[in-house]
């Protein structure tokens, strides 16, 4: 190449020069940042269109998800016998008074004169004293031959109790005269489940839109602690160990109480998970 040329000569002239030009490799390095160029706005324009299509795509559907929960009440197992009204008692017989026997007052001998004795001081003739009976007064009435006053029993009230069962309590109960409670009572505890549950997770599982619901029965003790957590069923895309997670991490319970006593009370919670449409 002439010295004239060489200042304006591009770098592949240069090095190819006095070589074999049409043989390929002159030709592709002559067109590398042509082609890198092309490659990368390729590139970018597919990457946008992939993205555009996406957000078309996402903005026709959205999705919404939200938590509704409600208590459940378990059935109890074995109900206990109604108690029947107690009929009742008898009335009490009526009062029979004995009859009325004639009597004859009997006065206590003693010397007098005769104008000093009174009326009723006068002592009864001894004939009338053969039917009468000897009293402290005078009194009219049947004669005495021999009649008995019947005697009056005491009568009772005509109710037999039967003896109480001793009640169980240490067995876990369904039914119970206070149920057990979370503290601050079912608001706090409606309000509990719908802070830590995650509403989403179904949705982010790809849950289509609809209502996700798990049935949890779980034991509060004595002490108030909660333990065998159990579901009755399992609607999938994670609710169900969602809803265990949730439960079992909670705080204490007010324990139930049934007569007075702290007893194990078991409790049933549905829990819904909405996945809805926007």
């Amino acid at each position: 190449m002439e010295k004239n040329k060489i200042l304006t000569a591009d770098i592949l002239d240069i090095i190819f020069e006095g070589r074999n030009k049409e043989y390929g490799a002159y030709e592709l390095r002559k067109t590398y940042i042509k082609r890198i160029t092309l490659a990368f706005a390729t590139t970018v324009t597919l990457i946008a269109i992939f993205f555009i299509s996406s957000l078309l795509a996402n903005s026709g559907q959205k999705k919404a998800a939200k938590i509704i929960v409600q208590d459940v009440e378990l059935e109890n197992l074995k109900q206990p016998d109604e108690k029947k009204p107690e009929p009742p008692p008898p009335p009490p017989p009526p009062k029979q008074e004995p009859p009325k026997v004639e009597m004859k007052q009997f006065t206590p001998p003693k010397i007098v004169k005769a104008e000093e004795v009174k009326p009723e001081e006068i002592p009864p003739e001894v004939n009338k004293l053969e039917e009468a009976a000897i009293g402290t007064k005078n009194q009219e009435g049947m004669k005495d031959i021999g009649i008995v006053a019947p005697v009056v029993e005491a009568t009772g009230t005509g109710k037999v109790e039967a003896p109480k069962e001793e009640e169980d309590y240490n067995k876990i109960f369904t039914v119970v005269q206070i149920e057990a409670e979370f503290p601050g009572g079912k608001a706090a505890w409606n309000k509990y489940l719908q802070r830590n549950l995650n509403a989403s997770l179904p949705m982010d599982n790809g849950a289509p839109p609809g209502k996700y619901t798990v049935v949890v029965i779980f034991t509060v003790d004595k002490e108030g602690n909660i333990s065998d957590i159990q579901t009755e069923n399992d609607p999938g895309y994670g609710t169900k160990d969602e809803a265990m997670k949730v439960i079992r991490k909670g705080p204490k319970w007010k324990p139930a109480v049934q007569n007075g006593r702290n007893v194990a009370y078991r409790h049933k919670q549905s829990i819904t998970f909405v996945v809805s449409e926007e």
